[in-house]
């Protein structure tokens, strides 16, 4: 019959999860409207989060950390979003969270590991991972930074480009081919603090949603770095690119199924109260049917994302699920906002509404950590395809 997923919460869970999304509504939106048209990110939202425990939440208590379980953390991103309508802060704490923090638990060096986790998760420093190049989105592969090994040194070239948090950034895990070497083993990551000469963040990247994460192009010119510096051994990028993937498909939306949970309230709220016609909104079954079709797509979501947290907390493999989980949540999120200004009507499209800002922002979601097509490719050849 095979393993039963169990999905209740247990009651430190639940109140985990009750915890954060008080906390997440009490401290977190302030000045949210015009951060937004700024383009600006909260440092005190961030170092409040950090006060909570969120960026120390899936690092092991041995290691300084909350020492939760997958599906716990998942459970508090989901909270964070249903509490704090600011998704471009919770972007780049997942951002932070899964493609540099969780890579440093699981191949870096003791060293490494009370360097830079103490100050990642006291909200003192700040990274990302930076992999998209101009020329090398979906295609790793075509990957065109450079490392060369200069006695214990490594020396970078190249430029990296939509990598979020780079404009505030602290440190950047690189990832850099070996010219010459095959593409599954010439790939190193390299964790590379600003300041490091050669290294610099050229511009912020203005975009249409999750504004208030920031954004930026990160240049390597003649780079130095050295050799303690690489994270895992010399040749392991591809190993630890996928690893970070697969954390970051599984639960980087899980937000985004506290977002969903939000807007349904919010839809049938107002559609209870909106009347037309001498009845509320909601008694049409065109209005109506809309919120149902939010139910399916929240359930649905959450049980894939639950699914893909629970796998990877087991330790087995999650390719297909993380991808499946990935694909699915972010559609869902764009169809449930576009479900959502409908409802609303002309005030769901106004800004003051803030209706429109969830669609804005998840529409990114479709793109960033693999785009749509990316994550059915993945589902095709996993079918054999």
């Amino acid at each position: 019959m095979g393993d039963r997923l169990d999905f209740s919460l247990s009651a430190e869970q639940q109140e985990l999860k009750e915890a954060a999304a008080d906390f997440a509504r009490r401290e977190l939106d302030h000045d949210l409207a015009a951060r937004d048209d700024a383009g600006e990110f909260s440092m005190d939202s961030w170092r409040a989060c950090a006060k909570f425990g969120i960026q120390g939440l899936p690092i092991p208590a041995e290691l300084g950390g909350a020492g939760a379980d997958i599906l716990t953390t998942a459970v508090v991103m989901e909270a964070l979003g249903y509490g704090c309508h600011d998704n471009g802060l919770i972007f780049s704490l997942n951002a932070q969270m899964w493609t540099l923090e969780l890579p440093l638990v699981k191949f870096g060096t003791p060293a490494q590991q009370q360097k830079y986790l103490p100050g990642l998760m006291s909200g003192d420093i700040i990274g990302v991972q930076g992999v998209t190049e101009p020329d090398a989105g979906s295609d790793v592969y075509g990957m065109r930074t450079t490392v060369e090994r200069k006695g214990d040194d490594y020396v970078l070239n190249g430029t990296k480009t939509y990598i979020t948090n780079a404009p505030i950034a602290d440190m950047v895990v690189v990832f850099a081919a070996h010219p010459g070497k095959p593409p599954m083993s010439g790939l190193s990551a390299f964790l590379v603090e600003k300041g490091t000469p050669g290294f610099s963040v050229s511009r912020d990247m203005p975009k249409m949603g999750i504004r208030t994460s920031p954004m930026g192009e990160v240049v390597l010119d003649d780079c130095v770095v050295p050799s303690e510096n690489r994270l895992g051994p010399e040749g392991a990028g591809m190993a630890i690119f996928n690893s970070s993937m697969t954390w970051e498909r599984s639960c980087i939306l899980a937000s985004a199924v506290g977002v969903m949970q939000r807007q349904l309230e919010a839809s049938v709220k107002y559609a209870r109260m909106r009347k037309q016609f001498g009845q509320s909104i909601g008694k049409f079954q065109a209005v109506s049917g809309k919120m149902a079709d939010m139910y399916l797509r929240l359930e649905a979501a959450r049980l894939l994302i639950y699914q893909a947290a629970w796998l990877g907390q087991q330790g087995k493999p999650a390719l297909a699920e993380a991808a499946a989980a990935k694909l699915f949540t972010s559609e869902a999120w764009v169809a449930s906002s576009l479900d959502a200004i409908q409802i609303h009507g002309a005030f769901g499209y106004t800004k003051e509404s803030g209706v429109e800002r969830d669609l804005r922002d998840a529409v990114a979601s479709t793109i960033y950590s693999g785009t749509s097509e990316i994550q059915r490719v993945i589902l095709a050849r996993m079918l054999g395809l």
